[in-house]
């Protein structure tokens, strides 16, 4: 790939093809039937037919195209065994790698944004990038003071691209619907759009990573790098080394395994109550497991990206914390009513309380335990019992609704659970819920609370 491919006909062209393609191995797979192959070995090569083209299209087109494969990544864990091996290593490429941009496209940017001197800036600067994502490729350099850094380089045209992707991949949600059974895509896809703008402002994410990269300074668990210099289309931080968790996933321990689970699911729930802002884009190529500084030391987790984040003052919606707490309580009226007063129960509709929380106790079975080991055949089963049509869950979940500032929270958390079943991690989700989530341990009184620390 010579280039970005910016012009609309093009890439539309290309995403086009995507739904034909689809119908055409449909074909394919019937003729092959009828001629004496056996359904599941058909439906194998159809699955893996389906996977190298859709994802050879979005990691080629990147903008919004790429950006909807990774989000639509995290989610593999929630398919069948049979469809999600054929996917799972095709959506696992969307993570860490893209076609890279011509080296006369990367100097033409950064001449342009940080000067035709640009290279006096840097005591080293490598030609090969060392990561490629949806709107931008990273380069490692040298600073001129000595500091290594990662350079991120916006491709040119990244914004063009980005909405006209998502405009056309929205016209056929309901054909990629198939892929994640019981998510809507429609709403995802629109959700990415609404984001876009803020993506490709560097200065608003040089500003959340700086104030990241402050409130984490010197922590145990998480390592965020700093930022170095930004302008526009260009941002340099800090270089960190470590382990990209799409490898942990793939051949990590169980000891790096579970400490990454338990070092995601902290940073989750710490950094809005900690920084005010949530990190929006929880993909594997977003993280790091760093080694142990010292021999016998923990592990801890390198954040990257900080280009998608929802800002929370007060951080998470303390509501979260109550409806949690309430429903592990068994208080059905109680939850019911919260959920009411939020929107996420319509004034038009009503509904059986005791039946709103059966939907409820099964998703948050993670708080429930000490240690919770999440799989790919949990996911599986939360995702087949809302996506049947002929169960009650699915019959209740139709009558709930996702009030708009909830909107990103509710994918950010589905995603970073994604995350942990493909790690399968054990963790101890409840530790951190106490520690971080409004609302979730009951208010102790003053007098009571006062006593206690004495």
């Amino acid at each position: 790939m010579s280039d970005l491919p910016r012009k609309a006909v093009t890439r539309t062209v290309k995403l086009a093809a995507l739904p034909l393609g689809f119908a055409g191995r449909a074909t394919w797979g019937l003729g092959k039937r009828i001629g004496g192959k056996s359904a599941e070995l058909v439906a194998r090569e159809l699955q893996q037919r389906t996977a190298e083209q859709l994802f050879k299209v979005l990691g080629e087109l990147k903008g919004g195209a790429m950006k909807f494969g990774q989000a639509l990544s995290v989610f593999e864990s929630a398919l069948p065994e049979e469809v999600a091996g054929p996917y799972r290593a095709a959506l696992t490429k969307l993570q860490e790698a893209a076609p890279p941009m011509p080296t006369r496209t990367v100097h033409a940017v950064l001449a342009e944004r940080i000067g035709a001197d640009w290279r006096e800036l840097f005591l080293e600067f490598e030609e090969k990038p060392a990561a490629a994502a949806s709107i931008g490729q990273v380069h490692r350099a040298v600073w001129h003071d000595g500091r290594e850094v990662a350079v991120k380089v916006q491709y040119p045209g990244a914004g063009d691209a980005l909405l006209s992707d998502l405009t056309q991949l929205s016209r056929f949600a309901r054909l990629l619907g198939p892929l994640i059974p019981g998510m809507d895509i429609k709403p995802l896809i629109s959700e990415l759009r609404d984001r876009v703008s803020e993506e490709l402002d560097y200065e608003l994410e040089a500003r959340a990573q700086r104030e990241h990269a402050a409130e984490f300074a010197g922590d145990a668990d998480v390592v965020v790098p700093d930022v170095v210099h930004q302008s526009d289309q260009v941002l340099v931080t800090e270089w960190i080394d470590g382990i990209p968790l799409s490898e942990v996933i793939n051949d990590g321990t169980p000891e790096q395994r579970d400490r990454a689970g338990q070092l995601l699911t902290r940073f989750l729930f710490s950094g809005p109550a900690r920084t005010g802002l949530l990190h929006a884009d929880p993909h594997p190529g977003n993280f790091r497991l760093l080694p142990p500084q010292q021999e016998g030391g923990p592990w801890r987790l390198g954040v990257l990206d900080f280009g998608t984040v929802d800002r929370l003052p007060g951080g998470l919606p303390r509501t979260i914390g109550e409806s949690l707490r309430m429903t592990l309580e068994g208080q059905a009226e109680a939850v019911y009513d919260l959920l009411r007063g939020e929107g996420f129960v319509r004034e038009s509709i009503d509904l059986d309380p005791d039946a709103v929380l059966d939907y409820l106790l099964p998703i948050i079975e993670p708080a429930q335990a000490d240690e919770f080991t999440f799989s790919r055949g949990w996911m599986r089963g939360q995702a087949a019992r809302i996506a049947d049509p002929r169960s009650p869950a699915h019959q209740l979940g139709k009558q709930l609704n996702l009030p708009p500032s909830y909107l990103l929270i509710h994918r950010v958390t589905l995603s970073t659970i994604g995350v942990l079943c493909q790690l399968d991690a054990t963790v101890r989700m409840r530790d951190e819920l106490e520690e971080w989530m409004p609302g979730f341990l009951a208010d102790v009184p003053q007098e009571q609370e006062a006593a206690e620390e004495a």
